[in-house]
């Protein structure tokens, strides 16, 4: 792969430049409840040397209603100073998932909605681990950093009335199942489906068998085998905004540049009556 250090990057690559002046690494790493994993646990248990926990909720608007809605400039600014990142610095993000980058592409969505220089690991820590690379355990507590300046950069992600207008082709990152309303939704109250017109891009199809991302010819068989048309504005969308986040990091992989994600999600357009909803295949 080619290294990108505002997209993607391999495990060779963060080796190389590990403890580098301005270059920090998070740990991103979170799982749904049914999981059963601990996140925090796991990191402390074993994380990539220097790195830096950062929980989902930290950097999530705990005044929202809605689940992992992206914070304002201040509230993630200070979240990020705590991890060590400061102004001018550079982020490397990953996670512990199994099969390939589950919520770092969302930490990274979010650096990046905030004009800090950030990539995500390719193959995450399993990768890692895998190469034998080293680990460290314990929960280090390093020096708070002063905390960047920044604006919330326009153009990163969508409302609910966006959606419905219509301009832009949505790209749903769930489960098959739950996008043709068969399965359950793991929330109450949600009702089964998705977003009329809307697209069926399942996350883990981006990903080869060992977690890395699929190459450039990969990632455009499945857009396409999906009926995404990738000549045109796309948001991308899941059940809380955090797996959409997946399908806008393989989007940057691939150069395209007019996507946004959304953010309420299905939490928030399953959960509105008001808003249309359909069943079954997507439609041609």
């Amino acid at each position: 792969m080619v290294d990108d250090p505002e997209v993607l990057v391999s495990t060779a690559w963060l080796a190389e430049r590990l403890g580098a002046p301005g270059l920090r690494v998070l740990d991103a790493s979170w799982y749904l409840p049914d999981a059963g994993r601990d996140p925090r646990a796991e990191y402390e248990a074993a994380h990539v040397p220097g790195a830096r926990f950062v929980g989902l909720d930290a950097v999530s608007d705990a005044a929202s209603p809605l689940p992992h809605t992206a914070p304002g400039a201040d509230a993630f600014g200070h979240a990020l100073a705590a991890a060590g990142v400061g102004r001018g610095d550079a982020a490397v993000v990953y996670d512990a998932a199994d099969g390939g980058p589950f919520s770092a592409p969302r930490l990274w969505w979010l650096l990046r909605a905030h004009g800090v220089r950030a990539a995500v690991l390719d193959g995450g820590l399993r990768r890692w681990r895998a190469e034998g690379r080293p680990v460290e355990a314990g929960a280090p507590e390093g020096a708070a950093a002063e905390a960047p300046a920044l604006g919330a950069r326009p153009g990163f992600f969508r409302d609910a009335d966006a959606v419905a207008a219509g301009r832009a082709q949505v790209v749903d990152a769930r489960a098959a199942a739950r996008f043709r309303g068969e399965a359950p939704e793991p929330r109450p109250g949600l009702r089964a489906g998705h977003v009329p017109g809307a697209r069926s891009l399942p996350f883990p199809l981006l990903f080869r068998a060992d977690g890395t991302m699929k190459d450039e010819a990969g990632l455009r068989a499945a857009f396409e085998a999906a009926g995404v048309a990738l000549d045109r504005p796309v948001v991308t969308s899941c059940g809380s905004g955090v797996t959409a986040a997946i399908v806008n990091l393989a989007l940057a992989r691939l150069g395209h540049g007019d996507h946004a994600l959304y953010d309420g999600s299905w939490s928030e357009w399953g959960l509105d009556p008001a808003r249309p909803v359909e069943t079954g295949e997507a439609r041609a």
